[in-house]
């Protein structure tokens, strides 16, 4: 589109013409609600004015309701009521017309990967299902983009709700934020997205970890290290290691940084039974250490096996701890004491939540945490000397 030159009407001030035009853009380009509209700098570029007119303009569109705009996002077209060609929503628009009222209802599970722990959440989430008379939709992304792609499918599929276990994003992506614009119900599992309020069930990560390095502050070990996979933004690995430093600092313990790693590669579950470089020199860097709490399971069972490969004896020489408890820490050369995710809890909250929302529930949205506990095996040293 050409620069176009907005002649001031009389009476109209110049960010008024500028609305009306952004409508005539929305209704040329036919555009639905939540599509983008044109940004300040494009308005301001293609009618020749100020960025601050073209702000006025998409503000004075926001307080009729027309538009909503979000920040660092954009401007977008709200729902109407009157809006051609279709005001309704996403979800309205894709749900199929079914002739049978009384067909079971469907709940969609998301998921990013399947290992040991999301196969506990399937499994009892399809429990769940059968309880609340509902057909379970398992999907495995492969990545972020085909994250999108699963959830817009299942929306057009006309399904009824969504449970997501989000893959590893820094931020909640276009796509949620959108089907939580519509107020499509949808369910949040094991992440929370700070920049946006949304359903959300997730295992207190930080209660976790805090324990769990009190727990071994209770069996005599000060020199207490830490090592995880690199935290990206990711809220469960960023409270587990704010547990870790908090649970230290409350028992009057220093924070040594060099007893703190965080892996520059993600630790490759396929190769937990090998000798790994990073842990290998972690530990010896740290020989002063005599307990190291790691952000998850298959970073401590790799740690475990790289410090036997060693000569380090466990937990005589230095105890170690995971998080998660995957069926596999049990059976370890050394059995893993480790926290465990209650999985069944997860999964019946998760439910719940996405049923109320089916039923059309109107409150706010909640977050759940749930606990975790602390499975003791063999792989801590315990010097009964309490704190």
């Amino acid at each position: 589109m050409k620069n176009v030159r907005v002649t001031k009407k009389p009476n109209q001030q110049l960010y008024l013409q500028i609305a009306d035009k952004v409508m005539e853009i929305i209704h040329s380009r036919r555009l639905q609600p939540h599509d983008p509209v044109p940004s300040e700098g494009e308005l301001a570029k293609l009618f020749g004015v100020s960025r601050m007119t073209s702000k006025l303009a998409l503000e004075r569109l926001a307080e009729q309701g027309l538009v909503y705009r979000l920040p660092r996002r954009g401007t977008f077209l709200a729902v109407q009521q009157d809006y051609e060609p279709d005001s309704r929503t996403l979800q309205e628009v894709s749900k199929p017309e079914r002739e049978d009222v009384n067909r079971s209802r469907q709940v969609a599970l998301v998921v990013p990967h399947l290992s040991d722990y999301t196969s506990k959440i399937i499994a009892a989430a399809e429990l769940e299902a059968r309880k609340h008379d509902c057909d379970l939709i398992l999907k495995i992304s492969k990545n972020k983009d085909d994250e999108d792609r699963c959830l817009q499918k299942l929306v057009e599929g006309g399904i009824d709700g969504i449970i997501l276990f989000p893959q590893g994003r820094k931020t909640c992506s276009d796509h949620v934020l959108r089907l939580k614009l519509q107020q499509f119900p949808l369910v949040i599992i094991d992440r929370i997205f700070r920049e946006v309020q949304i359903d959300c069930v997730y295992h207190d990560h930080y209660r976790g970890s805090y324990e769990m390095t009190q727990y071994l502050i209770k069996q005599g070990h000060r020199e207490i290290g830490y090592t995880s996979n690199a935290i990206d933004n990711i809220t469960s690995r960023e409270e587990r290691y704010q547990g870790y430093i908090q649970a230290l600092l409350d028992h009057a313990i220093p924070v040594k940084t060099q007893h703190i790693h965080f892996r520059s590669v993600l630790c490759d579950p396929s190769r937990m039974n090998e000798r790994d470089p990073e842990q290998e020199q972690f530990l010896q860097d740290n020989p002063q250490i005599t307990a190291l709490l790691c952000g998850d399971d298959h970073v401590a069972i790799s740690t475990l096996n790289t410090a036997l490969s060693m000569g380090i004896q466990v937990p005589d020489k230095l105890s170690i701890v995971g998080f998660s408890d995957i069926q596999l820490s049990a059976l370890t050369a050394v059995p893993l004491t480790t926290v465990r995710q209650d999985t069944e809890k997860l999964a019946l909250s998760a439910f719940n939540l996405i049923m109320k929302r089916v039923n059309q529930s109107q409150e706010k949205p909640i977050t759940i945490k749930i606990q975790t506990t602390i499975v003791e095996r063999k792989s801590v040293l315990k010097n009964d000397q309490e704190v």
